[in-house]
């Protein structure tokens, strides 16, 4: 996967690029999730998808469908943050 900071470039529905940037990896319930930020600076609504692998071994990044997985990784993610506020 790639490193915090870099860019990832996602493709919707309708075949249009969009650029993120990866900002964390946290871990939950051994699975891991990529906050993205979009690179555009007039969003800054975080998006998080899941880390998965295709059946070569590459790695992929897909949508939670599961609300109670997302609201659980949203949490975490949140607590993340908090701690890292506190410290500072």
């Amino acid at each position: 996967m790639t490193e915090p900071d870099e860019i990832v470039t996602l493709v919707d529905e309708e075949g249009e690029e969009h650029d993120f940037t990866l900002i964390e990896v946290i871990e939950v319930d051994e699975a891991e999730y990529a906050i993205l930020l979009p690179a555009d600076e007039a969003d800054n609504e975080a998006i998080i998808l899941k880390l998965a692998k295709d059946e070569e071994g590459n790695d992929l990044l897909v949508d939670i469908e599961d609300d109670e997985e997302w609201e659980k990784v949203a949490c975490a993610y949140e607590d993340l943050i908090e701690n890292d506020d506190e410290d500072k």
